[in-house]
């Protein structure tokens, strides 16, 4: 029941994700913005679950479950507000980053806990429950964005959510109990301060490249320097305070290699998974004409079949172990990417649906068991930690893959534009780039794939 009630209220708060993905087209034209400007309302949400996700170990030490969840919520609740009622892009903004804290907190919450309450042998099949949320969510929110904006004003996407949101918020505050005892731990603020410079100069770094096409004050280099730096100096303290207990964020899930390996594929899938979520509908609806309901119609059956998917593999998951599902699982994503390379102008409805329903099933036959494999490397007194820094950098890849997906597709664009290409014709050769870059990263993953292991179950889990 508990898992239950955090399985429902993380799956509302993640399909907001990418629910902005199929709204940004006719959201530049109502708020009058860039294409560069408006990947922020989806690149800001991730990034701020990057920087606010590192904290969640010192919340869980620090509160109650009871009080985690309810300020989470509640967090959630007053972001959605915002965002529904906002008169212009900075407080729309100002509301998708609202409700990206309150999300934050809530994912590393339902990890952790299925850790500590769900047997290792039974992991798979819960965690492929999960992923529903995780990858899911995000994969149906172009639908739902599509279906509502094809009748109502982009501000009914949140009207609709809250309400959702509040019942999810009701049922949960009658039936969450606590499972831990909350201990008085230091907040280490320098820390913090350190993962917001790093984090958000990286980003924020990959986004300006898009910028610097259109109109940019900033040199490129300034926040990737700054970011590259301050996440040297972060990775640094963190290492130093962790001797006694005292960091923000345990790095010693890093020593584990099952973790290690399973998370740099997580990156790689994330980037692939979050590019393709917000490239796909530019290119429908840019490229191929059409309107928002058709594209978050097209896009439904991979969204489909990866929540059908995905509760089979954490089954099999708990059978067979990672490798005979990921190595396939990272192909078939490889695969789907180096086809979308092939789409254009007069590609049939039906290959563009086939193409989509294949990336969509292999990411489901590869982030259940890099999930539980990573995370159940590490010992019991690091699952906060380990289900932190997951999370964190899960989020970080999706947000850096939306800003380099965007970044190549702007930066093409403008240049065909500039040689003399139609509107059209630049479109097509910037979601082309950006597709192929995407096939070429997705080989790093299909290496990695090759080197997963199933973690041996610990004495402790065992009796």
């Amino acid at each position: 029941m508990l898992i239950g009630v955090l399985v429902v209220a993380a799956f509302v708060m993640i399909l907001n994700e990418t629910i902005m993905s199929v709204a940004l087209p006719p959201l530049m034209v109502d708020l009058d913005i860039t294409a560069s400007t408006a990947q922020w309302l989806t690149t800001g949400f991730m990034l701020t679950m990057a920087v606010v996700i590192p904290i969640t170990g010192y919340l869980f030490e620090r509160f109650t479950l009871r009080q985690v969840f309810i300020a989470s919520m509640s967090v959630f609740s007053l972001g959605t507000l915002l965002a529904a009622s906002a008169p212009g892009f900075e407080m729309l903004l100002a509301g998708r980053v609202t409700q990206a804290a309150g999300t934050a907190i809530m994912l590393p919450l339902l990890m952790t806990t299925v850790l500590r309450v769900v047997p290792a042998h039974k992991r798979g099949g819960m965690m492929g429950i999960i992923s529903i949320v995780i990858s899911v969510a995000p994969a149906i929110g172009p639908t739902i964005s599509g279906i509502i904006l094809d009748a109502l004003d982009w501000r009914w996407m949140f009207w609709i959510v809250l309400p959702v949101a509040l019942i999810a918020f009701a049922i949960g505050v009658v039936l969450v109990k606590n499972l831990t005892e909350p201990k008085k731990v230091p907040l280490d603020v320098l820390s913090v301060i350190l993962s917001v410079f790093a984090f958000g100069g990286i980003v924020y770094g990959l986004s300006s490249i898009g910028h610097s096409a259109e109109e940019s004050s900033i040199p490129v280099w300034v926040p990737l320097v700054v970011g590259v730096v301050a996440l040297a100096v972060f990775v640094m303290r963190q290492l130093s305070r962790q001797k006694d207990g005292r960091a923000l964020l345990d790095m010693r899930p890093f020593g584990y290699p099952v973790f290690s390996i399973g998370l740099s594929m997580v990156v790689v899938s994330m980037m692939a998974m979050f590019g393709a979520l917000i490239l796909l509908p530019l290119y429908l609806q840019n490229v191929r004409g059409l309107d928002t309901l058709e594209t978050g119609l097209l896009m439904l059956p991979g969204g489909l079949a990866m929540g059908l998917l995905s509760p089979f593999v954490g089954r099999f998951y708990d059978r067979i172990g990672a490798r005979p599902l990921v190595i396939p699982g990272a192909i078939v994503v490889s695969a789907a990417l180096w086809l979308m390379t092939l789409l254009d102008a007069e590609s049939p409805t039906p290959l563009i649906v086939c193409i989509h329903m294949m990336l969509m099933l292999g990411l489901a036959s590869v982030m259940t068991p890099l999930m539980t494999s990573s995370l159940g490397a590490v010992p019991a007194e690091l699952y906060s930690y380990g289900s932190a820094i997951f999370n964190t950098v899960q989020q970080l890849a999706g947000a850096a893959g939306t800003a380099l997906f965007i970044t190549v597709m702007t930066v093409t664009a403008t240049s065909a534009a500039s040689d003399g290409a139609s509107e059209l014709a630049a479109n097509q050769d910037g979601i082309h780039m950006a597709f192929l870059c995407g096939g070429i990263v997705s080989l790093l993953a299909v290496v990695a794939a090759f080197f997963i292991r199933k973690p041996a179950t610990t004495l402790a889990e065992a009796q």
